[in-house]
């Protein structure tokens, strides 16, 4: 065995966030691109269609849509730019459940480096929960679409 090569070590992050929007209009802000390149103020580019492609961030982050359903789920193959060399992408799976104040989106990111976890947990949070949750709060929805959740 070559001693030279890197060991691929993997890990998964599992959060939870509470969105105040429907289901709908969560699932639409990931898989919009325009949706989405406001609310994280960054280019995003894709067509939400199995096998279809998407970048986030201005090309940072990029992959492919493996399964979806709208309003309920989506599945992506994903990774970024400073993806070590010779690891194969992650799997990126969003839940959305109605809930009293909107949305509870639970992410599971499976098959990420182990050396990038924090860096990566810390930004779900930084540029996808937090920004998510403001862009909902400047463009509300209605209290009777609460009401229908």
């Amino acid at each position: 065995m070559d001693s030279t090569k890197t060991k691929i070590e993997l890990t998964a992050i599992t959060q939870k966030a509470t969105i105040p929007a429907s289901p709908e209009q969560v699932y639409e802000a990931f898989v919009d691109p325009k949706k989405h390149s406001e609310f994280t103020g960054a280019i995003a580019t894709g067509k939400a269609q199995v096998g279809g492609k998407f970048t986030a961030w201005d090309g940072y982050i990029f992959g492919k849509f493996l399964a979806f359903e709208p309003s309920k789920c989506l599945v992506q193959e994903w990774q970024s730019t400073d993806w070590p060399e010779g690891y194969p992408p992650s799997r990126f799976e969003l839940t959305f459940k109605a809930v009293p104040k909107g949305t509870e989106i639970t992410m599971v990111h499976h098959g990420i480096p182990k050396s990038q976890e924090q860096e990566l947990g810390e930004g779900w949070e930084e540029w996808y929960w937090t920004p998510l949750k403001k862009y909902f709060k400047r463009n509300p929805i209605s209290n009777s679409s609460l009401k229908r959740l």
